[in-house]
């Protein structure tokens, strides 16, 4: 039985195609993933990440004691994928009580509010700085970091040097430098690994580390994933048949894909899963626009639209067998809100059965639904989903043929910043 399972059977009767006919169109993309051929093969290191990293544990691990030993939080700075990934499981694992360090963001987005609060907040801590960035000039972390070095530095004088570790590039780049002229310890964001793809590099597990997360489950997960979805059978590899699924559907004329969870600890493995496959997937006027909903939250502001809208929408349920922890519900001799026929019942057990019922609801009203079964959320559950939606994201990516690893739509917003701001031009 597979550690994490994939249901396709509500999509069935939206697609026309049979999915074994495409299985020789699958082994082609697997070839092209494996043998570095296809577009953006520069960018495939996170193919073999899990054992690639095993060398830099033992240092990333000594790295998060130090930091832990000296703080009393960590300020992680960086944007998209060099904080998504870590915020991503700080949520995912927030109920299993092991975390020993409080981790906040920075550089993140640029509200001047957010920063002087923070400044304001770090005034009465010990802290430490992990600032992660492979040029170093991204203008958002870079702001946060100029604030918080000038604070840091205040703060500790030159033993602020010990309080700063960097991840970035290994060999060039204005933070490299920095890190080299100032005696930062440095860790290494691998050449061939994109922001996106780099959670299960320094880049995620040095913060998770600090947190007091168990890192080596979280790798040995995604190990596990790398090994159980290097075969190419689409009834075996849930990951192939994932992105196999959702491509059909798109060629179908569906337009969105909705991560739907009903734990809200997903919420912010939401904000990756949109990240990895926005940036991948959105290019030359193709694919599915992702977007993320949290239930039954959304079902009171957007259920309406999802029941009874346009039907563009293919719904993906990410669902959780088993919670880390729960609470019954209690019984009142005064039943004002008559909710004792469910006194003694646990609330997750009501949360499931309104999962069960939303998604019987959306398929009658003509959503396709994908569920992905996580059997709990554990760091190796983590790193397993993590490796098994990057691996679909490839495939996925590269049957709409597109380059996944490039992102060209995101240099125009930045040109035009820089020349509103009055950037000097070389």
């Amino acid at each position: 039985m597979s550690y994490l399972n994939v249901k396709i059977d509500l999509t069935k009767k939206f697609i026309k195609s049979n999915l074994k006919d495409y299985q020789g169109r699958v082994n082609e993309v697997h070839d092209m993933i494996h043998n570095k051929s296809g577009a953006g093969s520069d960018f495939l290191g996170w193919v073999t990440l899990p054992t690639d990293i095993q060398s830099e544990m033992v240092r990333i691990q000594a790295a998060a004691n130090k930091i832990l030993q000296q703080s009393e939080t960590l300020v992680v700075i960086g944007i998209g994928g060099s904080y998504l990934g870590a915020q991503a499981a700080l949520d995912y694992l927030v109920n299993k009580e092991d975390q020993k360090m409080e981790v906040i963001f920075a550089g993140h987005q640029m509200s001047s509010g957010y920063l002087n609060r923070l400044v304001k907040y770090l005034e009465n801590r010990d802290f430490s700085i992990n600032v992660i960035s492979k040029s170093g000039t991204t203008t958002e972390p870079a702001i946060a970091f100029r604030i918080l070095k000038e604070l840091i530095y205040q703060k500790y004088g030159e033993e602020a040097k010990n309080r700063i570790f960097v991840t970035t590039d290994a060999k060039r780049g204005a933070l490299y430098s920095a890190s080299v002229a100032e005696g930062y310890e440095r860790f290494v964001i691998p050449d061939d690994v994109g922001g996106r793809f780099s959670v299960l590099s320094a880049v995620g597990l040095l913060p998770l580390a600090a947190a007091g997360y168990n890192i080596k489950e979280m790798v040995k997960g995604a190990e596990h994933a790398m090994v159980k979805y290097h075969q190419t059978d689409i009834e075996e590899n849930e990951a192939y048949k994932y992105a196999l699924v959702r491509y059909l559907l798109y060629k179908e004329g569906f337009k969105v894909e909705t991560l739907a969870f009903y734990e809200y600890e997903l919420f912010y493995l939401g904000e990756w899963w949109k990240q990895l496959y926005g940036e991948s997937e959105g290019k030359g006027g193709k694919g599915l626009f992702p977007a993320s909903i949290n239930l039954t939250t959304d079902l009171h502001s957007m259920g309406q639209y999802m029941q009874d809208g346009p039907r563009f929408l293919i719904e993906t349920v990410l669902s959780v067998n088993k919670v880390s922890k729960d609470i019954k519900i209690p019984f009142f001799e005064n039943d004002n809100d008559n909710l004792n026929y469910l006194a003694g019942a646990k609330v997750s057990y009501v949360n499931k059965q309104a999962q069960k019922g939303t998604i019987e609801a959306h398929y009658a009203g003509g959503v396709p639904i994908m569920e992905i079964e996580i059997p709990e959320l554990t760091e190796y559950s983590f790193g397993y989903l993590v490796y098994f939606f990057e691996k679909a994201c490839a495939m996925s990516a590269y049957l709409l043929e597109v380059n996944p690893f490039d992102q060209p739509g995101v240099e125009l917003y930045k040109s035009n910043m820089f020349r509103l701001l009055g950037k000097p031009t070389k």
